[in-house]
């Protein structure tokens, strides 16, 4: 079994909701300020306090930022900034990982409703300290809680228009209509003028969750509510989050993850330049890339590429697939996986660490950690594979 968290967004959604709701449900407050402490942000202070929501008990998040007079860079961050903000810190690799999700998915949609390169754009009411905290804090929670899967319902929108940075915009904002259109999330429209969804909250759901819609099987441990920041008559003006035990997955149980396929069709390129491209794949951040050997018109023997990755980063892998192979054109499909419950352990073979993957009965061990060993030991890889494995099995 897995831990997971389904958060319910019925009355909208924002960082600050999602943060508090996490807190609300059991993540403790002072383990996730001490995570925050590894990000070189400072000027800010994080308080939570118990209040309700239409008699519903729930959490506020309050993010107190010190404002400079002469210094309004905390109102705009470009992209670039907070990538490194991120690579710099001393966040646990998750928590970096899933709060680079954020950003990254963030600047995708906004680069594409700007017409500008990912990497030029520039953060305004999201580069804010206060955003920054709330990202990463949730990030920061769901590590304190051990989350493993997320889900999200439908998210309400109102509508009217909304004041922001660039201006007067139509409620719900460009942003979150961007984000609901890249991974398939279904809005429902309350008759409210107030902005209940922000690019922060949706941002959230749309890089961490796994599917949307009703709540999946969960073995409930805890329930939580983050209060927004109107108290709104006649409705909870709450994210709800409720905090369980997943059934143990069959090879298709339980939702599956949407992945965006990438593939292009190339017959002027060499078996090495394939090698490599998959190579550079990966390293980008795909979850598998691969080779199919084809025949195209007159005879013409070639290869489809095949790249596998998140929503969040199809412009980056598509980039390096374009790059790497010249292909003039690529096609692309939202799909859904099942990856299974695996766990990442090392083992030492004579002295040498090689790392493996477990799960299912299946022991997995890494290729090259094996290779390593075995060349440095002056032995057969099959061999060093069988002590591997081996040494795996008395883990437990």
């Amino acid at each position: 079994m897995s831990t997971a968290a389904w958060f319910h967004c019925g009355a909208g959604t924002a960082g600050d909701m999602t943060l508090a709701s996490l807190i609300d449900a059991g993540a403790d407050s002072l383990q996730v300020i001490e995570i925050l402490g590894g990000l070189a942000l400072d000027d800010y202070a994080l308080m939570f306090e118990r209040t309700q929501r239409a008699g519903v008990g729930a959490t506020r998040a309050i993010v107190g930022v010190h404002h400079h007079d002469d210094h309004d860079h905390d109102h705009h961050r470009a992209w670039r900034e907070i990538k490194q903000l991120l690579i710099d810190s001393e966040l646990p690799a998750r928590v970096r990982d899933r709060a680079m999700k954020v950003f990254a998915i963030l600047a995708e949609v906004e680069a594409n409703i700007h017409g500008v390169a990912v990497d030029d754009i520039e953060f305004h009411e999201v580069g804010s300290v206060d955003a920054i905290v709330d990202i990463v804090g949730v990030c920061a929670a769901l590590e304190v809680l051990n989350i493993d899967r997320i889900f999200c319902s439908n998210i309400a929108v109102g509508h009217g228009h909304i004041n922001s940075a660039h201006g007067t915009l139509p409620n719900p904002a460009p942003a979150v209509t961007a984000l609901a259109a890249l991974r398939g999330i279904t809005l429902v429209g309350l008759d409210d003028h107030r902005e209940l969804a922000t690019p922060t909250g949706v941002a959230l759901m749309a890089a961490l969750a796994n599917s949307f819609g009703a709540m999946p099987p969960l073995t409930v441990s805890s329930v939580g509510y983050g209060a927004g920041t109107n108290d709104i008559p006649g409705r909870a003006n709450v994210v709800k989050v409720v905090i369980g035990e997943t059934l143990e997955n069959t090879v298709l149980s339980g939702a599956g993850q949407d992945v965006q396929l990438l593939e292009a069709n190339v017959d002027d390129v060499s078996g090495e330049v394939i090698a490599h491209t998959i190579a550079e794949l990966l390293n980008a951040g795909a979850h598998d890339a691969w080779a199919t050997p084809i025949v195209m018109k007159k005879g013409r023997p070639a290869f489809t590429v095949h790249a596998l990755c998140d929503l969040a980063l199809t412009e980056k892998i598509s980039a390096v697939l374009v790059a790497e192979t010249g292909t003039l054109g690529l096609r692309g499909s939202v799909i859904q996986r099942w990856p299974q419950t695996r766990e990442e352990k090392s083992v030492t073979v004579h002295g040498h660490k090689i790392r493996l993957k477990i799960g299912s009965g299946r022991i997995k061990v890494e290729n090259d950690d094996a290779v390593s060993a075995a060349r440095a030991l002056g032995i057969p890889l099959r061999e060093v594979l069988v002590l591997a494995e081996q040494a795996a099995r008395q883990l437990n």
